[in-house]
């Protein structure tokens, strides 16, 4: 069985110089898409990565980054729309690079759809009611 899961990783100063995620992929035959990086050598790192392998081999991997140190944090939790902000513009449709906000044509009312998000924040940045919120 195939487990792909998206998930925000916190490494801790101590591990940024570390090659933890090489040791995901070689080790723990995993497969990985980053989806955003934000590592600064002796400071504190985040990465957004997509993580799929077989559930032994996901299983094993998580366990690896937990025992290494690094804080690890589930994505879907963590990207939401302001429902009380959000005045259906539409702004945030036109960059979403992953279809995750879309207009209904019937309604004319913006949707949103947390399991194609991939946390890349456009939307964040063209949302003029500052309606989209992620929180890693």
């Amino acid at each position: 069985m195939t487990v792909a899961k998206r998930v925000v990783l916190h490494f801790p100063p101590r591990l940024v110089e570390k090659p933890i995620i090489y040791h995901l992929v070689k080790d723990h035959n995993l497969v990985l898409n980053i989806l955003k990086a934000s590592v600064t050598p002796k400071e504190e790192g985040l990465l957004v990565l997509e993580l799929s392998g077989a559930r032994k081999d996901y299983d094993k991997g998580i366990r690896y980054l937990t025992e290494a140190g690094v804080r690890i944090q589930s994505l879907g939790q963590d990207v939401i729309r302001n429902e009380a902000r959000c005045t259906h513009c539409g702004a945030c449709v036109a960059i979403c690079p992953t279809g995750a906000l879309a207009l209904d044509p019937t309604t004319r009312r913006v949707n949103f759809y947390p399991d194609k998000c991939t946390a890349c924040e456009l939307c964040v940045l063209a949302c003029p009611p500052r309606a989209m919120e992620v929180h890693f």
